[in-house]
């Protein structure tokens, strides 16, 4: 079976969306879906470390790949995502290469990086054993998350940074970084462009929030690969004013 990660590496169309309500009945709910996958959203849900824990073994029990933003690059963020079992994480606010190449360390094995144990739920609570879990380990998804204009004048570097596996455009905090008033301003667009294109010179996927899913194919075009679209919170409140606005008519 090809993981979510060969998947995302070899450019494979994949959509998912956010999850903004701390709680497995939603994730359990949601893997019953089509989607390629979740991203559990704890930079702005409120999401503690038993919420991911229960979140996230509710998607692995549906058999549906689970990411994490976490709050920040921190180490203690990154570890609890993966040693929980996420399939990897989507990071804010990655600026530069070495910040790039900080987050890679971070989440793998090695001088300086991931902390281990065998008693997680990613290392089979005991049963794999060091040798096949850090083996395992190898395959976690480290997606940086692009969203600062500071970023734009090292993308190219960031891009190419071994161990990152797509960037992530954040067109909504880039808006405001470029001091801009709408996403939709040419100058954000242009920036969006510029991050697709390199991703697609480092053979990196690139991927992004939209608001609108007819505008995949124009981005789909332009090398974007992940697509990550609205929110279980969308889901409840369209399905409401759809119901609402059947009974009036």
């Amino acid at each position: 079976m090809v993981s979510f990660g060969e998947r995302l590496r070899s450019g494979d169309l994949l959509a998912g969306t956010w999850v903004k309500t701390p709680h497995p009945h939603v994730v359990e709910v949601l893997s019953l879906s089509p989607l390629d996958c979740l991203v559990l959203d704890a930079e702005h849900a409120p999401f503690d470390r038993r919420d991911l824990d229960a979140c996230i073994l509710s998607a692995r029990a549906g058999g549906k790949p689970v990411l994490v933003r976490p709050a920040s690059s921190a180490h203690e963020q990154l570890l609890n995502a993966l040693d929980l079992g996420a399939d990897g994480v989507i990071v804010p606010h990655v600026r530069t290469e070495a910040e790039a190449r900080a987050l890679v360390q971070a989440c793998h094995y090695g001088p300086g990086g991931r902390g281990y144990s065998g008693g997680t739920r990613a290392a089979g609570h005991t049963l794999l054993g060091m040798a096949k879990h850090r083996a395992a380990a190898q395959n976690v998804v480290v997606i940086a998350q692009i969203e600062d204009a500071e970023a734009l004048d090292e993308i190219d570097a960031i891009a190419r940074v071994e161990g990152i596996d797509a960037l992530f455009i954040g067109r909504a905090d880039l808006t405001i970084s470029l001091g801009a008033a709408s996403p939709d301003e040419s100058r954000v667009a242009a920036a969006v462009e510029q991050i697709c294109a390199a991703c697609v010179a480092s053979g990196r996927a690139a991927g992004m929030f939209l608001g609108l899913s007819d505008d995949v194919p124009e981005w789909r075009a332009r090398g974007a690969s992940l697509f990550i679209l609205a929110s279980d919170q969308e889901f409840l409140l369209q399905g409401a004013a759809s119901l609402a606005q059947a009974v009036r008519i």
